[in-house]
């Protein structure tokens, strides 16, 4: 990096605030001016001793960072790529597997970045799949095959160091990079948000491992300004009665597992649960009442749940993961209420499949965890099948996900209070508000009667 000689350090400039008093070092390198806050007189001091000492040495300072060479050894003695498996490892024992899975390919994009020169002497997927599954993945690392072995020494040969970090224009074009699709479309803004907070995190553990002494990212509205996003449901995701009648009917009627589908499909539907939920329930969580009973709810106690995210980001070497319930604490449950509709539908499955209380509600065909292609491949057909063309190519019911989109907005339509359909719903008051406000519909013609109730402004007195 270029350096220059061109130095000059100025006083401590000290700002006292309403809530707190910065104190700030300030210096020019070749013309350009810089400026580093400090909380306390004695390390803007210290900081700024450090800068003096530097100059009186005849040390040479960095134009793109305004600092010292020496403030720059460790970061420019480390490759990214050591430094990227480093963090990873160091990581690892801490981080779920959808966690795991989503930092390999953050780390990635990267470094592929991060290069000296394109890897021209390999393909372009199978560079990236070196570093995604290999590289960036403490469990497989040692196993890899010799030609993924070949790409990743490769790659740690033309790593640029840590301290490309610190040259503006470098992290901007990096920053780029990444936010930016193999087809060069600009990624989702869920995406490009997904790779700055684990980029933070990652930029975290380089300062304190003392190989970064800043954080390089850009920092306030720059860095949301390009990375805005909304939770808020898409109304046009979900599903009328209907449609979901129609939609169920055919699963129940599918050859193949057509009625085990069924029963997984209409809990989905009726209360409200998350997939990763759904098939992690056992027969003993579900709590049926007799038939002769008048009230034919039932319950469903929800505790655990097991995404899948691929057995090679699994410590148990498992596609799925077992984990608690989104949100709660450690071991915390909540329960929903259950449709008689779904009594009815669950009575009869487990009936069917003769199950044990201990078994999994919702199996396989050979057992096991209902698998999420088997479950995405059946709604999709189920769509395809009962949806005109038009509305198939249209968000609604897009997802399995949906499902659950469409019984929580249904119930705050309902006029269920939201506290009572967030507790069902395993969320916080104010993201399921902030989530389904929108899609909440059919009261205004309620809320303008109680208005006009509330009556008018009063006549003003005659004038005469």
């Amino acid at each position: 990096m270029e350096t220059s000689y061109d130095v000059k350090i100025y006083k401590i400039l000290t700002y006292k605030g309403a809530r707190k008093t910065t104190h700030t070092v300030r210096w020019v390198v070749a013309g350009k001016r810089w400026r580093e806050p400090f909380r306390t007189v004695a390390l803007a001091e210290g900081f700024r001793s450090e800068l003096i000492r530097a100059t009186g040495k005849g040390e040479a300072f960095v134009i793109a960072t305004g600092l010292p060479v020496s403030h720059r050894s460790k970061s420019a003695a480390m490759s990214w790529y050591t430094f990227a498996v480093d963090y990873v490892d160091a990581r690892w024992p801490e981080l779920g597997g959808n966690s795991r899975k989503n930092t390999a390919k953050t780390l990635t994009a990267v470094t592929i970045a991060l290069l000296r020169a394109e890897p021209t002497q390999f393909a372009p997927m199978a560079v990236r799949t070196a570093l995604r599954e290999w590289a960036f993945n403490a469990s497989r690392r040692a196993e890899a095959p010799r030609e993924v072995v070949t790409i990743l020494r490769w790659v740690e040969r033309n790593s640029l160091p840590v301290s490309a970090w610190e040259d503006a224009e470098r992290a901007a074009e990096v920053l780029r990079a990444v936010d930016t699709r193999l087809d060069g479309r600009q990624a989702a803004a869920w995406s490009r948000k997904r790779h700055r907070r684990i980029l933070n995190v990652v930029m975290k553990h380089a300062i304190r491992r003392r190989v970064l002494r800043t954080n390089p990212l850009p920092k306030g509205k720059e860095s949301t300004a390009v990375t805005k996003t909304s939770n808020a449901v898409d109304k046009r995701s979900l599903l009328n009665a209907d449609q979901a009648a129609a939609l169920l009917d055919w699963i129940r009627r599918r050859p193949r597992g057509g009625k085990r589908l069924h029963a997984f499909f209409a809990t989905l539907y009726y209360c409200g649960l998350r997939p990763e939920e759904a098939v992690a329930m056992r027969v003993q969580d579900v709590t049926l009442p007799s038939p002769d009973v008048a009230d034919q709810w039932c319950e469903l106690l929800i505790h655990t749940a097991t995404p899948e995210v691929g057995k090679q980001w699994t410590d148990t070497g498992e596609i799925h993961e077992e984990r608690d319930l989104k949100g709660r604490a450690e071991g915390e449950t909540r329960s929903a209420p259950g449709h008689p509709a779904l009594t009815r539908v669950l009575r009869q499955h487990i009936e069917d499949e003769q199950l044990k209380p201990g078994d999994l509600l919702f199996q396989g065909e050979n057992g096991g965890i209902l698998a999420g292609s088997v479950i995405r491949r059946a709604w999709r057909g189920a769509r395809k099948a009962v949806l005109p063309p038009h509305v198939f190519d249209s968000p609604t019911g897009r997802r399995v996900y949906d499902n659950r989109h469409t019984r929580l907005t249904k119930w705050l339509n309902d006029g269920i209070p939201p506290a009572q359909v967030a507790d069902w719903a395993g969320n916080s008051v104010s993201v399921l508000l902030a989530t389904y406000a929108r899609c909440v519909d059919g009261q205004l013609p309620d809320l303008k009667r109680r208005l006009e109730a509330a009556g008018d402004l009063p006549e003003p007195p005659d004038a005469g």
